[in-house]
């Protein structure tokens, strides 16, 4: 890493937005730390090391204690000037039939492993009086999820941790930034079981681009919160705010709900 270029830490950069947000962080002159767990990883870093920078790629499963400290580990002695909690896991079907194993996944990486990397990188800023802290949240955290259960309450805790730590920092020269992408074209229906199978999975979806254009400036301006996306996304996530939990899960169970086997007059 150089002395001469912010530093940018990126969690989940193999595909998708994290990908696209490393993109527009060396893009703007940073060096970045990628992370990822699949073999996708050393890829992407080559590609981000086109625009002339510094990338450092740590593959480790942050759903893992031993993921989890390989990335710090990797960071020490660094400056980390942003921080992107970005990776996050999906697991799609009725809670009743889902593996617990499965949704224990879920936990451990939006939950666990967002709480446990924040809280190093956190300090580390507040000490310096300088940095920023983001993390991908979801227009999903603010409605039930039928069908999807434990994604949309582990981002709902996203949303209200990320929150919280923007209010407690206040005044010390860090910010904390949540972004709430919607559908995005990204594996993340295919990984969690939902490509084929659900309206969610089937209909169009918001550019991972576009996603972290709009997360990047909001991250750099420091804003708190930030809807990212398609205009269609934005406004879902403003009804959001003010349509009944009911509505909002029958809404959600609509799209999420695997639909094989269903009678189609039954699906309306």
């Amino acid at each position: 890493m150089t002395d001469t270029r912010p530093l940018a830490l990126i969690t989940g950069a193999s595909s998708g937005i994290g990908r696209e947000l490393a993109r527009q962080f060396a893009s703007h002159g940073y060096d970045l730390v990628v992370n990822a767990e699949d073999e996708s990883l050393e890829s992407a870093a080559r590609s981000l090391r086109k625009s002339g920078g510094e990338v450092r790629a740590v593959r480790a499963d942050l759903r893992t204690n031993e993921g989890r400290f390989r990335l710090l580990d990797a960071l020490d002695g660094l400056t980390v000037d942003v921080a992107v909690l970005n990776a996050g896991v999906g697991r799609g079907g009725a809670f009743v039939d889902t593996d617990l194993a499965d949704d224990q996944e879920v936990i451990d990486l939006n939950v666990t492993a967002t709480v446990r990397l924040a809280k190093p990188l956190l300090r580390a800023m507040v000490t310096r009086g300088a940095g920023r802290l983001a993390f991908t949240s979801s227009v999903a955290s603010e409605m039930p999820g039928p069908f999807q259960p434990v994604y949309n309450a582990s981002k709902s805790f996203v949303q209200s941790f990320a929150q919280a730590l923007a209010e407690e920092v206040e005044d010390t020269g860090v910010t904390v930034t949540s972004f709430m992408p919607g559908p995005t074209d990204t594996d993340f229906f295919d990984r969690a079981g939902m490509a084929d199978d659900t309206r969610i999975g089937t209909m169009k979806k918001d550019d991972p681009a576009q996603v972290a254009e709009q997360a990047f400036e909001a991250i750099v301006k420091g804003r708190s919160k930030a809807l990212t996306g398609s205009l269609k996304t934005k406004a879902q996530g403003l009804a959001g705010k003010v349509l009944p939990d009911g509505l909002k899960a029958a809404a959600h169970r609509r799209l999420a709900e695997p639909q094989r086997g269903k009678d189609p007059d039954q699906t309306e």
